[in-house]
This record gives C-alpha cells, sequence and structure tokens, in this order.
C-alpha cells in the first residue's frame, strides 16, 4: 500500500491494489484507520481501486462480459456488474471499525496453537470485517468479468455498521436507492470462522432512569437514593433466565444483560438521578413487539412508565433511537409525584434508545440452499446482529460467511487467522464460478 502525505487541503489518501492476494489487502485495509464516521478516506480508497479494476477490463460495455458500474452514495461504494446472468449475489461488508484501542498498524505473527504454529494478523479490525472485505473487494476484481462468472455480482462497501442503527450506512442506502440491494441472496462478510452463520439475533437497548432526592449522606433519612430505586431491576436481571431456541437446525442463546450504569455526586451525597442501560439479545422468532414486550415484563417495568421524548407516541418501536444524550433528557421528562415515584413498582421511566429485528436463517431459500450445501452443510446460528436483518426485511435471502473468529471482535488484541482469508477465498470462488455453481 502507498501512503500519500496528509496536505493542508484534505486528509491523507491512500492507495489499493485489489489484485493482490487477499491476505496482502487486508493488511493495507486494516491499517488504513476508519473507526465509525470516519471512513472517508478508506471508502476514497476503494472507489479508486474500482475504478482502476473497472478502467483496466475493456469498459465500457462488452459483448461477451458485459459492464460493470461503480455508484458512491454518501460514504458507502457500490459496484455492480451487468452480465444478464440468471442470478445476483451480493457482497456486502462495513468499512468502519470499533474505535482503535493502540492497535495499529497490523502486524503478521505466528503462534503456537493446538501444537501448531499459526499465522495471525492482529490489528483493529483484522477480524470485524477487514479481513471479509478484502476476500469481496479481490474476488470481485478478479471474477466481475471472467467468463466463468456464475452469478451477476452487487458488491457493497458501507459506513457506521458499528454504531446506532440509524447511521447506518447500509441502511441509509437503502432508504434512497432499494434497487441496489436487489438480489437471489447476499453474503455478509462478518467473521464466521469461515462457516456459514444463518439469521441473526435482534437487538434492543432500554435505558432505565430513576429520580430521587438528594441530600448529604450524614443525613440520608433526609433524601431519596435514585441508586437504590434501581435495585428492582438489577434483582430481575440477576433472576433471568434467557432462552436458547433452535430454529431450522440453529441454536440461538438470548440474554439480558445491564450494560452501562450512571449515578452519584460525590462521596458524600445521596443522588437525586442514575440510569442503567439494559440490553436485549433476542432470538429472530420474536418480532421487535414481542422483545420489547418481554425486556419489559422481565424487568418488573410498566409501559405506562414509558417516555420517548424523540419520537412521540405512536411510533414504532424500531424506529425510536434517541437523538440527543438520553440522561440530559430525564429531567423534563421524567414524571415525578413529588416523592420521586415513577412507577408504583419500580420506582422507574424507561426509554427505548435503539431496536433492530433478528432474521430468520432461511435456509430454506433455493439460493440459500444452494450455498449451504457447497459448504458441506456446515451451518450455525449468529448471535449478534447484522445487516442481514436488512437483507432479509428486504426479502432477499442472507447469511453470514467471512473469514475471523467473532470471539475476538472489538477486542485489544483482535486478530485473524491468515489461513481462514485464503480457506473463504477459495470456496467462494468455487461458490461464484460456473464450476464452483454445478
Amino acid at each position: 500500500m502507498n501512503e500519500t502525505p496528509p496536505t493542508a487541503h484534505g486528509p491523507q489518501s491512500y492507495t489499493l491494489d485489489l489484485r493482490q492476494d487477499p491476505v496482502s489487502l487486508t493488511r493495507a485495509l486494516v491499517d488504513i484507520p476508519s473507526p465509525s464516521r470516519d471512513e472517508r478516506a478508506i471508502a476514497d480508497a476503494v472507489e479508486a481501486a474500482l475504478a482502476e479494476v473497472v478502467a483496466s477490463r475493456g469498459q465500457p460495455f462488452d459483448a461477451a462480459t458485459g459492464s460493470t458500474r461503480i455508484e458512491r452514495v454518501g460514504n458507502c461504494v457500490v459496484a455492480r456488474t451487468e452480465r444478464g446472468l440468471p442470478s445476483r449475489v451480493v457482497l456486502a461488508g462495513h468499512l468502519d471499525t470499533v474505535p482503535i484501542a493502540d492497535n495499529l498498524p497490523s502486524a503478521v505473527i505466528s503462534e503456537e496453537e493446538d501444537g501448531e504454529q499459526v499465522d495471525k494478523m492482529y490489528g483493529c479490525g483484522t477480524s470485524d470485517m477487514k479481513a471479509g472485505d478484502a476476500v469481496f473487494l479481490h474476488l470481485f476484481a478478479e471474477l466481475a468479468q471472467s467468463q466463468d462468472l456464475a452469478h451477476d455480482l452487487t458488491l457493497i462497501m458501507y459506513d457506521c455498521e458499528e454504531i446506532e442503527a440509524s447511521a447506518n450506512g447500509l441502511g441509509a442506502l437503502q432508504a434512497v436507492r432499494p434497487d441496489l440491494l436487489d438480489g437471489d441472496l447476499a453474503i455478509l462478510g462478518e467473521p464466521t470462522d469461515g462457516l456459514i452463520e444463518a439469521g441473526c439475533q435482534g437487538t434492543l437497548r432500554l435505558r432505565v432512569h430513576s429520580r430521587g432526592v438528594r441530600s448529604h449522606s450524614a443525613r440520608s433519612w433526609l433524601g431519596d437514593n435514585a441508586l437504590h430505586r434501581l435495585a428492582p431491576v438489577f434483582e430481575a436481571l440477576a433472576r433471568y433466565t434467557p432462552r436458547n431456541v433452535d430454529i431450522d437446525g440453529c441454536t440461538y442463546r438470548e440474554g439480558l444483560q445491564a450494560v452501562r450504569v450512571l449515578g452519584g455526586v460525590a462521596g458524600n451525597v445521596v443522588p437525586d438521578t442514575a440510569w442503567v442501560d439494559v440490553n436485549f439479545r433476542f432470538a429472530p422468532d420474536r418480532s421487535p413487539h414481542q422483545a420489547l414486550q418481554h425486556a419489559v415484563d422481565a424487568l418488573g417495568l410498566e409501559p405506562g412508565a414509558r417516555f420517548d421524548p424523540e419520537s412521540g407516541p405512536g411510533a414504532e418501536p424500531w424506529s425510536i433511537e434517541a437523538g440527543a444524550p438520553v440522561e440530559d433528557l430525564a429531567e423534563d421528562h421524567l414524571p415525578d409525584d413529588g416523592a420521586g415515584t415513577s412507577s408504583p413498582r419500580t420506582g422507574t421511566a424507561w426509554q427505548l434508545t435503539d431496536m433492530s429485528p433478528g432474521a430468520l436463517p432461511g435456509l430454506d431459500n433455493p439460493a440459500a440452499a444452494a450455498l449451504v450445501r457447497a459448504a458441506g452443510g456446515q451451518v450455525r446460528a449468529k448471535y449478534g446482529w447484522t445487516d442481514v436483518s436488512r437483507f432479509a426485511a428486504a426479502g432477499v435471502a442472507a447469511v453470514n460467511l467471512g473469514p475471523g473468529d467473532p470471539g475476538m471482535a472489538h477486542k485489544r488484541d483482535e486478530f485473524c487467522r491468515v489461513a481462514e482469508i485464503g480457506r473463504v477465498t477459495g470456496f467462494l470462488r468455487e461458490y461464484l464460478t460456473s464450476r464452483g455453481s454445478e
């Protein structure tokens, strides 16, 4: 990868070569910093690299190999072959990573694992999911005008997947150009250890607020501790038993967890406000409404204690996302009966801050079934939420398939086994060519 020093007129620019082997391409992508909302440089590099590939392959239209179109929507880059083939496969991957944790630039290190030496590529985004991006980019460049291609291809590289759903670049693309997501099968390059992971679980987040009365801790009887008012929520979480759900041979594991809490003023003050964020990961057999109702019931909350200042009454739950820091909204929107009580059972009020529905496995779809057969029937459930959900909602069969251990995603010591990058590249090449589709 060649780097151009930054200038006074813009950010640093990068050059990618999509024809290089996918391992080297993975390192090149990883070494372009791209935390969520900062994907312009990597999107520019991807767009330029795709344009160079297209320009070198006899564009425009060629009677034998058709044409390839490249479009840019924000920091989302889309490339499509127009070959008139009988089916279309969408290869989709997100360009963003979680915040960098002193884990760039990338490094390849040979380590012993189960008695063997294994090459591992370390760096932010190696597993989630720049290795998957590299596989897709390399295969698109290699196959877009190959006579062996069995399916027309749509390549979508998008931004802001790792943050709130309202910022998701694929969602933004779907809103303005839903036609670009059309296909017979979508493959998301999320880390799956090189196996097919079907469907995905849904996710929602609730912020549970409490209000009390501030006082000096030496005279605590004059106050009402807002942190203590959250105790029933934590007790409910400690008692909660999650479901394991089998759907089409895939086992999904639900979870209800406190993920963030804030409260307290000083070491000698009884706090008058507090809140806790609760995340519910739910199996795809639950609708968003059912999942929300289940979480509210499990936490002992009451529907009447809900407030949604951003969306107002009657909004669909999956469209409700806080547009401002919700801790700043509590003072204006928490009901108060004079004693700080908001809900008869818990003394709290709650707000839905994020909701994304799950996706059923959909393995009975012919296109998905063909991919599973090509993989030797190896398939398992996707525990996390992915954009498979968006494709499924649009009626496009979708699966997760990419190199990388999902358990290493977002970690400071994130890595991807180098051999998996080559293995997934080879498998998908076989599937996408006429030889692999027989």
